[in-house]
C-alpha cells in the first residue's frame, strides 16, 4: 500500500507549484488568484525509489462565510486524515500569518508527521526568514523554492524519513487466496 502526503496551507502560498514540480509535470493548474485550487488533486510520485500518492489541496481560509472557500477546507481536512504525512507550506516571504497559526492548530490535532516548508526562499538573502517557522512547533523547517525546484530532494528526504513502516496484510490461514490472470 502507498503512503499518502498531503501538502496544505493558506491561499497563493505554492501548493499547486510545489505540487506540480514533485509529480515533475504539470497536473495542477497554477495561477496567482487564490481558489483556482478547490477540490484534492491526486498523482503518484516517486523519491529515492519510495512511491507515494500526493494530494494536492485548495488554501485553507478559516475565517469565512463563503461557501466556496467553506468547501475548500473540507477538502483540505479530508486530505489531512487520508495523509501518512503532511507538508505543511507556509509563504518565506511574508512571515508567520494569523492563517498559518490557525492551520498549525488544526495539524496538531491530526497527530500525524508534519514538515514545514517554507517556500519562496530564491536567494540566501531569504534564508534568514526560515527560522520564523519553527515558532509553528513542528521541529524542522525545509526553506525551499517550489517554483526553482530548490532544496526539494531535502524536503523529500524528511517527508519519506517520516513514512510509517508499511505492514504486510495478514491472512489467516483458512482465507482462500486467488489470482486473476490473463490477456487483456
Amino acid at each position: 500500500m502507498k503512503n499518502i502526503v498531503a501538502i496544505v496551507g493558506r491561499p497563493n502560498v505554492g501548493k499547486s507549484t510545489l505540487f506540480n514540480q514533485i509529480a515533475k509535470k504539470r497536473v495542477s493548474i497554477v495561477d496567482d488568484m487564490p481558489g483556482v485550487t478547490r477540490d484534492r488533486i491526486y498523482t503518484d510520485a516517486v523519491w529515492l525509489n519510495h512511491e507515494f500518492t500526493l494530494i494536492d489541496t485548495g488554501g485553507i481560509e478559516l475565517e469565512t462565510e463563503d461557501k466556496i472557500l467553506n468547501n475548500i477546507r473540507v477538502q483540505a481536512k479530508i486530505a489531512m486524515e487520508e495523509a501518512d504525512v503532511i507538508i505543511f507550506l507556509v509563504d518565506g516571504r511574508a512571515g508567520i500569518t494569523n492563517a498559518d497559526e490557525d492551520i498549525a492548530k488544526i495539524l496538531r490535532h491530526t497527530k500525524k508527521p508534519v514538515i514545514i516548508a517554507a517556500n519562496k526562499i530564491d536567494n540566501l538573502q531569504l534564508e534568514m526568514n526560515v527560522y520564523e517557522f519553527y515558532n509553528l512547533g513542528f521541529g524542522e523547517v525545509v526553506g525551499i523554492s517550489a517554483s526553482n525546484a530548490l532544496n526539494l530532494g531535502d524536503l523529500l528526504d524528511a517527508v519519506v524519513e517520516n513514512f510509517p513502516e508499511n505492514v504486510e496484510e495478514n491472512f489467516d490461514e483458512d482465507e482462500i487466496k486467488i489470482a486473476v490472470i490473463g490477456r487483456p
